[in-house]
């Protein structure tokens, strides 16, 4: 079966180090984790879980996330992480939906009252269960459930199946991303795609060392760095922001690190070549819930080269760049990019006809809009929902974001389209910096940098920028306040 590497691991090298778990200050080496699974395993076939039956789990990082995920794979069971931040009237449709055979949690969350609730900060979990030998698990099994952040309405539970999961495990190591010798860190919440995905599952499957924090905290990824031997490290923007701002990045030894890797979000070339001056090999990916997540690749060496590049689609990835008719573009036009692969998703959790309408001929229409170069390298513009029209004019709100993203006062910036009486659309800034900039100003920086139809017509400065529970900017949540404040 797919996940019998933890399996193979544990036979042929039990004493290396899977997971070293800062919340317990546990270290757990291969065997430790097979054991760890295998009791799981039991505890679920003894509350009830068979094959095809979902199990939430609700709470923050730690090490149950991923005994669990394997000791639902065994089983062929469903699991499926939930944001432990949102109120318990945000999770009751979502677990009217899933009608789970038992929802996980520790007794903070608020879920004591949904049928088939366990509590794990009480419950007994050495009841051993008889398992009987399940067959092999297909491809087309759905193992992992993962509902979307829903900040533009209500959240879609993405159906990760096998097939899905090892190609994007596969395809990543495969493409020389991570080495059986890499040490990675884990503090990107489970609920979201790059918990699981981007290295956590790829790492586990050629025998690596993950290391799990609870939660994000910038002093202590570069702490992690400097003193664990860390080679590779994902996070969202926002997140390497936040490193960069901290006291000790100008004294962090970045020597073994291979590379960074930033997704979820278009990142300021800025802060990119800031991260490049200390000698970092500093990159972007791309990928999204339903598809990957792991979709393009930039080279290590064109990191430096083309440091505002997404790179190439990956083996497994077709990609296909098409305007509103759905023809494909030519070079650097803008267009939607479409992505095709074994790594697709099965569909939305009871909500088919909603993920039929992101379909066409077997691609998933991202909402992404991006150009590619001549070279063949892809640039993200932005997204298509976010695009506005200024004097007949598309604006692409990334374009924007990126040249604003070069002035020094504005250390991060998102920009928003809100009605116009006079050109039907204009931009809003949002920005994070150390003083006010006028807007004046702002047009003398952007002359030579953008059209003039482009430039953003008000400017807000914010101390800090609002964040979904993934940590993404909420841009939903800055539309709103731009509406409010500017709207005509």
């Amino acid at each position: 079966m797919w996940h019998d590497f933890i399996r193979r691991h544990a036979r042929e090298r039990p004493d290396h180090p899977a997971i070293i778990d800062r919340n317990s200050g546990t270290l757990y080496r291969y065997a430790d984790l097979d054991r760890a699974v295998q009791g799981w395993v039991q505890c679920l076939f003894g509350w009830g879980v068979r094959r095809g039956e979902r199990v939430v789990f609700v709470a923050a990082n730690c090490l149950e996330h991923v005994t669990l995920f394997f000791a639902c794979a065994r089983l062929g069971a469903i699991l499926v992480p939930l944001n432990h931040r949102l109120a318990p009237q945000e999770w009751e449709p979502i677990l009217e939906q899933l009608q789970p055979v038992c929802v996980l949690g520790r007794g903070e969350h608020g879920l004591c009252r949904w049928r088939g609730y366990r509590d794990l900060a009480v419950e007994d979990l050495s009841a051993p269960a008889v398992v009987p030998v399940e067959p092999p698990v297909e491809d087309s099994a759905v193992l992992l459930i993962l509902y979307t952040s829903g900040s533009t309405g209500r959240p879609k539970g993405v159906m990760f199946h096998a097939g899905m999961l090892m190609a994007n495990m596969q395809q990543t190591v495969a493409a020389d991303v991570l080495r059986a010798d890499d040490i990675s860190i884990v503090n990107t919440p489970f609920f979201h795609t790059g918990g699981y995905n981007v290295f956590c599952l790829p790492l586990l499957s050629i025998g690596g060392t993950l290391i799990l924090h609870e939660r994000f905290e910038a002093g202590a990824v570069l702490q992690e760095i400097e003193t664990a031997g860390v080679t590779v490290f994902w996070a969202v923007p926002t997140m390497f922001q936040r490193i960069f701002d901290h006291p000790d990045f100008a004294r962090t030894d970045f020597g073994r690190i291979r590379f960074f890797l930033s997704g979820g979000a278009p990142l300021s070339l800025t802060l990119i070549q800031a991260y490049h001056a200390r000698g970092v090999p500093f990159k972007q990916g791309f990928g999204l819930t339903e598809v990957g997540p792991n979709c393009f690749l930039l080279e290590t060496a064109d990191a430096f080269l083309r440091p505002d590049s997404i790179g190439k689609p990956m083996a497994h990835s077709r990609v296909r760049v098409v305007d509103a008719a759905g023809q494909d573009v030519g070079v650097d036009q803008v267009g939607e990019m479409w992505i095709a692969g074994p790594h697709l998703c099965q569909g939305y959790w009871q909500n088919q006809p909603l993920f039929a309408q992101s379909v066409r001929d077997g691609y998933f229409c991202t909402g992404d809009l991006v150009r590619v170069d001549g070279a063949g390298y892809y640039y993200v513009v932005g997204r298509k929902t976010e695009m506005y029209i200024s004097g007949g004019e598309n604006v692409y709100p990334g374009e924007v974001e990126k040249a604003l993203s070069d002035h020094e006062d504005m250390v991060q910036v998102v920009v928003v389209g809100v009605r116009s009486v006079e050109w039907g659309e204009v931009g809003v800034a949002f920005y994070v910096g150390p003083r006010e900039v006028r807007l004046p100003e702002l047009w003398d920086f952007l002359r030579p940098r953008l059209s003039r139809y482009k430039f953003p017509h008000h400017l807000l400065r914010l101390a800090a920028l609002p964040l979904l529970a993934n940590g993404k900017v909420d841009r939903p949540a800055l539309k709103e306040q731009a509406i409010e404040r500017f709207g005509q």
